[in-house]
């Protein structure tokens, strides 16, 4: 009887469980349309406020629930945000910009397109005000293009250059028994390093060094130019880390107020003749947004934007990946539309499956035979980023973003020491050939069949590289020389030949109009692929997300260690990629 009751009572709070959490989805879901039908007016004399406090990717999602059912999370699409400043800029009830920031969470050169809007926001005579109590060295970077700067008199402003820190994970193989099996092409081809090496090779060093100094200049020059700094001067600044804190930003002319909220505030309402005691006029970015047209009507000339963006994987993959299969229909789609004009693929990605981009790689070419395929880089277009790009008719990159990277590698696991000498388990095998349980992870490898798996790591790399060699047009021995793995800044890659161009998104948009033919404001943009929405990724994956949650709620700080596990049981094939977890910061 008691065993009876025991079961009825986790029946019951089981129900009562699934209850609660329906109920919150369905109040979130009712919320969500609620606040996405809300009309927003905005008032005379505003200020558009850009907090830019969500992760900034190529395009928007909005997931508001993503705080409870983990997934993937809301994030701000780079488009949508040029677009919106571009609105602020035509709109008279819009007086100026406030930049509310802190972290700012994106790559440097998703925040040059932003910046470079910025400044363009200013030839209107409009005003932008900057207020931030502790700023990290990417919400600067937005934050320079400011007539006004406030930092709090007690914050701080991070300015001492770029970092890039990477995790070794080989004393943990050693002392868990997993042993590596390492199969690569070129000594730049560092993304294998975690897994045999405790520290950086010197050549891995040399290159992250080189593009690191690149994207850390370029994005100097920007900044000297807007605060009148020499490029020297700035650069010792950075260099030897003079601002320590408020008062050394002010002195040394890296803003020009320290101040609080309020003081900006008040600035800002002396601008627009508005007493103090009155209240500002603030429209945040997602209010201002909704009043946009999204569901503009497209014209019979259209330039269809491929938006690839995350790692590149086998089958349709998802928002947040590169599926090789919805990604060649996407762009198979483009091709066969005839009132699509030229393509734009929209590249961010480090990487991935190097089967996965050379089908993506096949819809380019073709698409290159009827129509312009013009690529822009992002923040990351390397190893397989750049195998699906290198086919297009023009490459453009901007100075900051990290390409290259050609270079194919394979991890195989053998996991056998582990197996006996930590858990006390063995394994045995019948086999129908001398080769039949190729390739195991509970086994070392026997000569021969590691000299197969190199054989093919070679045989792909090959294939890499003259195909790179055609789309570059350049001799296969030079494009090898270019290539082994090595990571480029887009200056560097640009001075070597792996780029044609150095600009932005819209620069590559006015390439493919022009290719096509095309006047501006004759034709209209197709996103592709169809993004899935909140709803669909709610019902169709709500209970891997909320698995994720509770992992991440469970490890707390060890969850990139689990994350990094994740992506490695997840590498099926060879592998062209970039080092895991290059975090430019």
């Amino acid at each position: 009887m008691r065993q009876f009751f025991k079961y009825v009572l986790a029946t019951i709070t089981g129900i009562f469980i699934l209850g609660l959490l329906s109920i919150i989805l369905l109040v979130g879901i009712v919320v969500s349309l609620a606040s996405s039908d809300k009309e927003v007016t905005v008032a005379s004399n505003s200020v558009l406020e850009l907090t830019l406090d969500k992760p900034l990717g190529e395009r928007s999602f909005d997931n508001p629930l993503s705080g409870f059912t983990g997934g993937q999370a809301s994030s701000i699409g780079l488009d949508e945000l040029k677009a919106t400043i571009r609105r602020a800029k035509e709109d008279e009830d819009i007086k100026g910009i406030f930049l509310n920031l802190e972290l700012v969470q994106g790559g440097m050169a998703s925040l040059e397109e932003v910046r470079q809007e910025l400044v363009d926001f200013k030839k209107s005579g409009k005003f932008i005000v900057s207020y931030t109590d502790a700023q990290s060295e990417k919400s600067y970077y937005l934050a320079s293009v400011a007539d006004k700067l406030y930092l709090n008199p007690q914050g701080t402003l991070e300015f001492n250059g770029l970092s890039s820190e990477t995790m070794y994970y080989k004393n943990l193989f050693d002392k868990l028994g997993v042993q590596a099996q390492i199969f690569r092409v070129g000594s730049f081809k560092s993304a294998v390093e975690p897994y045999f090496r405790t520290n950086m090779s010197d050549s891995a060093r040399l290159q992250t060094k080189s593009f690191l100094t690149s994207i850390n200049d370029a994005v100097l020059a920007d900044v000297s130019k807007a605060r009148k700094l020499s490029l020297g001067r700035a650069k010792v600044i950075s260099d030897s880390m003079l601002v320590h804190n408020a008062d050394d930003a002010k002195r040394l002319g890296l803003v020009t107020d320290l101040g609080y909220y309020d003081q900006a505030t008040d600035y800002m309402k002396g601008k627009l003749g508005v007493a103090k005691d009155k209240k500002l006029s603030l429209i945040s970015l997602s209010d201002y947004s909704k009043g946009e047209d999204t569901d503009a009507e497209l014209g019979s000339n259209r330039i269809a934007v491929v938006y690839a963006e995350g790692d590149i994987v086998t089958g349709k993959g998802g928002n947040e990946s590169i599926g090789s299969t919805r990604f060649a229909e996407a762009i198979r789609k483009a091709r066969l539309d005839d009132k699509v004009k030229a393509v734009v693929l929209r590249v961010n990605s480090p990487g991935g499956s190097s089967l996965a981009s050379d089908i993506i790689y096949r819809e380019v070419m073709l698409t290159k035979k009827v129509k312009p395929i013009i690529c822009s880089m992002s923040d990351v277009a390397a190893s397989g980023g750049y195998f699906i790009a290198m086919g297009c008719d023009t490459i453009v990159a901007h100075p900051t973003t990290i390409t290259g990277s050609i270079g194919v590698f394979g991890v195989l696991p053998n996991i056998e020491p582990f197996l006996r000498d930590k858990i006390g388990v063995t394994t045995d095998r019948v086999t129908t050939g001398k080769f039949s349980d190729f390739p195991t992870i509970t086994r070392a490898l026997t000569p021969f069949e590691q000299q197969q798996f190199q054989a093919e790591i070679n045989r792909i790399y090959a294939d890499f590289t003259t195909k790179a060699a055609a789309g570059r047009h350049m001799p296969v021995e030079r494009l090898r020389r270019l290539a082994s793995g090595r990571v480029w800044s887009g200056s560097e890659a640009k001075a070597r030949g792996l780029v044609d161009v150095l600009g932005s998104f819209d620069d590559a948009l006015r390439i493919a109009a022009r290719r096509a033919k095309l006047k501006e404001g004759d034709y209209s943009i197709q996103k592709l692929p169809r993004q899935k929405s909140f709803a669909e990724n709610l019902f169709t994956s709500f209970s891997e997300e909320a698995r994720l949650h509770f992992v991440k709620e469970e490890m707390g700080p060890m969850y990139p260690l689990y994350k990094q596990y994740k992506t490695l049981s997840q590498m099926n094939g060879v592998q062209a990629r970039m080092p895991f977890e290059m975090n430019v910061q």
